[in-house]
């Protein structure tokens, strides 16, 4: 009993720490006024990247900084069209998600000699507990080092958020950008620093999946994942730690799918595969309309416009 619910737990903790990632972008971008609706696309340019350049590295770390990197270079993107060209964000994140897995594609076909999946990597990211032999239950904790740091980064941006006055501006810009442009906050700034901290986050997401999960990119390897990270976002209120109690919510339902898969129960595959989804448009329906998110939030600023 003890070693099921172990194992439970750490599949848990495996499955949402890619969308922790990509959540707590989603609140960033967010929480400056910015929609990115982008954020799967992001992931996916940050897992075929990261999967890339640890297999020819031979670094899971390096591969995963350059999929952050990648992951923000896109968002970048995403930025100068919503906030200096004041495109519609929606569309511009839309727009994302459907460059994303053209351009992972191309990638993986050009580096890989036409395939559509890269070659394993030969170093995955490494696990908590190192080169420590453990056994029994422990064993099923064992998870990868990106679990630790996706709580910390939570943690990170809690406070970063609410206790300095740097999470104040955020906050403020995301809120009331004329207001904010008044004091002296550079509106533009803050929110396309914001933008590109959340592409960053995306791509450390992506690369968490292919340097992690799966030691390699396939078409697959992000399917669905940026929009769950959404959903956690307004589940969890537009805030770090809500966001992240809505991921772990979002890994059980994969692990459960994983367990429930794994054991002698007569479900069928095609139900347990559409069962994360399936959670997520139910809570989604149940808890939308209680969330508000900031004021400003999808809304392109114009500075002197009332």
């Amino acid at each position: 009993m003890i070693n099921s619910l172990t194992l439970f737990i750490g599949i848990t903790l495996m499955y949402s720490t890619p969308l922790v990632f990509a959540a707590l972008g989603g609140v960033v971008s967010e929480r400056s006024g910015v929609t990115n609706l982008g954020i799967e696309g992001m992931m996916t340019i940050g897992a075929v990247t990261g999967a890339t350049v640890g297999y020819y590295s031979g670094s899971a770390w390096a591969g995963f900084i350059a999929a952050g990197l990648a992951g923000g270079l896109i968002a970048l993107l995403h930025a100068f069209a919503a906030i200096t060209c004041k495109a519609d964000q929606t569309i511009s994140g839309i727009a994302i998600n459907l460059i994303g897995p053209g351009v992972a594609l191309f990638v993986c076909r050009l580096l890989f000699d036409g395939a559509t999946m890269s070659q394993p990597v030969p170093n995955k990211i490494p696990k908590l507990f190192g080169g420590l032999k453990v056994q029994g239950a422990l064993q099923n904790l064992n998870v990868d080092v990106t679990v630790v740091l996706a709580l910390l980064l939570a943690v990170f941006i809690w406070f970063f958020l609410y206790k300095t006055k740097w999470g104040l501006h955020i906050r403020a810009v995301g809120e009331h950008p004329a207001a904010a442009d008044t004091m002296g906050i550079n509106v533009y700034v803050i929110r396309y620093i914001c933008v590109l901290v959340s592409g960053l986050l995306a791509g450390f997401g992506g690369a968490a999946m292919t340097l992690a999960i799966i030691p390699q990119f396939t078409p697959t390897a992000i399917s669905g994942q940026g929009f769950i990270a959404l959903a956690a976002v307004i589940f969890g209120k537009w805030t770090p730690h809500g966001a992240y109690g809505a991921c772990l919510l979002f890994g059980a339902a994969q692990a459960l799918t994983v367990t429930l898969g794994g054991g002698n129960f007569a479900v069928p595959s095609q139900i347990l595969a559409m069962l994360p989804y399936f959670i997520t448009i139910v809570i989604l329906i149940l808890f939308v309309g209680k969330s508000s998110a900031p004021k400003a939030s999808g809304q392109p600023y114009e500075k002197g416009a009332r």
